[in-house]
């Protein structure tokens, strides 16, 4: 008995030791953005930006100067008058729209493209998961519109006020969660018949994200010599209420999962000021245009999925999406 106990002890604290050593490793490696750049006269259009990785990323570049966009479905306001109060810059714009709803983007694009003299940064950092088989009016699957196709389709609407603005950049916030995808061309708007073992909502996540990595990467390419460049992002694994209201989701059976999953996440996970370092870095730093259409990780090129480098996968891929978003022939890019 006595030696069960020791072995029990002994495991117990090995496991112990071995997440503090995980836990500093993960504080050693992450990335920070040294570019100390001042954005007076730029322009930010964040789409997400009320909460998490957006408000965050909306805070520091307000912080910087620039004047922010913060594009989302929830009243903003508060947000808007905390990033005022915080950074002393008044020049912070609240507009409400819907990735949900094709002609909610178009909208948006309209007023953007109507009011704004000038656009030097969209980021492209709305996101969510466990949508489950949900599909919007538009025909497409409402966690692929609201991760990829509604930021495909805004991209594509802004373009000519991101030339007129050159030199300007386009992020889109992607994962590591990409490497896990199943993607194809069949499987690309998430067909209902295929949910149940081909896409469970892991799988429509890592899907949507490398749909981002391959926007990036195909954008590079047709924005050449424009002035215009375009990145995909890793932030790492976050602390943002994307894991929660996933977790809510999830049937009371599943008690234990959610009293100890805030304690573990929040132990293994970057704060969301951590989080939006290398999108600074790729926003601020002036050698990043060196490096359009890669895959950022840490403030450091990472190297994506290889699906994102198969230039005849990503042609089908890009060549789909135009055709879902319901893209009119002048506005192909």
């Amino acid at each position: 008995m006595n030696e069960y106990v020791a072995l029990l002890f002994i495991t117990f604290l090995s496991t112990i030791v071995s997440l503090v050593i995980l836990k500093i490793y993960l504080l050693l490696t992450v990335g920070k953005c040294y570019c100390n750049v001042y954005l007076n006269g730029k322009t930010a259009l964040i789409t997400g930006g009320n909460s998490g990785l957006g408000y965050e990323t909306a805070l520091a570049l307000a912080g910087r100067g620039c004047r922010v966009i913060i594009a989302d479905q929830d009243d903003c306001e508060e947000s808007k008058r905390n990033i005022i109060a915080q950074t002393g810059n008044s020049n912070v714009v609240t507009k409400k729209f819907d990735l949900t709803s094709l002609q909610s983007v178009r909208e948006l694009a309209k007023d953007i493209n109507n009011n704004e003299e000038r656009l030097d940064f969209l980021i492209n950092n709305a996101g969510v998961s466990g949508t489950g088989k949900v599909y919007t009016k538009d025909g497409l699957h409402k966690g692929m519109q609201i991760n990829f196709f509604g930021h495909f389709l805004l991209t594509h609407l802004l373009i000519g006020l991101l030339k007129k603005s050159s030199p300007s950049k386009i992020i889109f916030i992607s994962s590591m969660v990409a490497f896990f995808h199943n993607l194809s061309i069949e499987n690309l708007n998430c067909p209902e018949d295929q949910m149940i073992i081909a896409f469970t909502d892991l799988k429509m996540y890592a899907n949507s994200k490398l749909c981002l990595i391959i926007a990036a990467n195909e954008l590079s390419k047709k924005l050449r010599g424009t002035g215009v460049t375009a990145y995909s992002v890793h932030p790492g694994a976050v602390y943002t209420n994307i894991y929660f209201r996933y977790a809510k989701e999830l049937s009371y059976d599943n008690l234990l999962y959610k009293i100890l999953a805030p304690v573990v996440i929040k132990f293994f996970t970057k704060s969301p000021k951590e989080g939006i370092q290398t999108a600074l870095h790729v926003v601020l730093c002036k050698d990043t245009i060196n490096n359009t259409g890669k895959f950022f990780s840490e403030c450091w090129v990472h190297l994506p999925p290889a699906a994102a480098n198969d230039p005849y996968f990503a042609k089908k891929i890009w060549e789909a999406s135009e055709k879902l978003v319901q893209l009119k022939s002048d506005e192909i890019i």
